[in-house]
């Protein structure tokens, strides 16, 4: 029997791939996403809880059921952390954390019934901090903390696994490009198509608790969870402090003063 697969933040990017992949291997996947030009997408603003109830009712009769849920909704806009949270700062926070866990919590019955999987796409800078970032990397991180409690709560009947993708050039980061505080060329890329196996690896594969996109990834992961804070700081201090230096942030009025003070 193929697994029936609901997919948010399907119109583009990872998420796009993903599905093409997921159908590849004969999943039925629905897609969830603000865009709805693709015919197998359901409109839905994970932002909204009666927007993702409508929108996951729809798709839950559309497939007769559900066997893996795939969060990947998600936004990237830069703020500084030492500036009053703006809209943009709480909606990074609401779609990125809270949005999982409302279209969790309107899946987990369907899930149950089906011993299947919830699948919560995380980021490496869940464990490494980056300046300009502090909504994504707060979001990131608090959604390690979802997995694990969805985990404990209801892991006798569906697997929760959280997978660590590194930077990966999409639509996602447009605002940090803009705003001058690029991750692009300050650390290592990974392929959308690297990300979207592994999301099709976590939904089809075996159950893992935890997945990153690379071997590297998975390294470098390991390695800063365990590495003490005030090394992980000097590492990142020294990297901006070279990025700087060869006009990396030229364009970056936001950290005018963090980067005079650093360099």
């Amino acid at each position: 029997m193929s697994k029936r697969v609901v997919v948010t933040g399907a119109a583009g990017g990872i998420g796009a791939a993903a599905v093409r992949r997921l159908r590849a291997r004969g999943a039925q996947v629905v897609g969830l996403d603000l865009s709805t030009d693709d015919d197998g997408i359901v409109k839905c603003d994970v932002s909204d809880q009666a927007s993702v109830e409508a929108a996951v009712g729809s798709a839950l009769e559309g497939l007769g059921g559900l066997d893996v849920l795939i969060n990947n909704a998600g936004l990237g806009d830069p703020q500084s952390a030492g500036e009053p949270p703006d809209e943009r700062a709480r909606t990074v926070i609401d779609v990125n954390l809270l949005g999982p866990w409302r279209v969790a919590s309107a899946c987990l019955e369907p899930l149950r019934e089906s011993g299947g999987r919830v699948v919560n796409v995380a980021s490496g800078l869940a464990h490494l901090t980056v300046p300009f970032a502090p909504a994504y990397c707060m979001s990131k991180r608090g959604l390690i903390a979802y997995s694990d409690a969805l985990r404990l709560e209801h892991g006798d009947q569906l697997t929760v696994t959280t997978v660590y993708v590194g930077f990966v050039d999409t639509g996602i980061h447009a605002r940090s490009e803009e705003e001058g505080v690029r991750l692009k060329g300050a650390v290592p890329e990974e392929s959308v198509e690297e990300a979207a196996e592994t999301l099709v690896k976590a939904a089809l594969g075996r159950p893992a608790r935890e997945l990153a996109t690379t071997r590297r990834g998975a390294v470098y992961y390991a390695l800063a969870s365990r590495a003490p804070g005030r090394v992980l700081d000097r590492i990142v201090t020294a990297r901006v402090r070279q990025l700087n230096r060869r006009g990396h942030f030229e364009k970056a009025d936001m950290a005018r003063g963090y980067l005079a003070r650093v360099d």
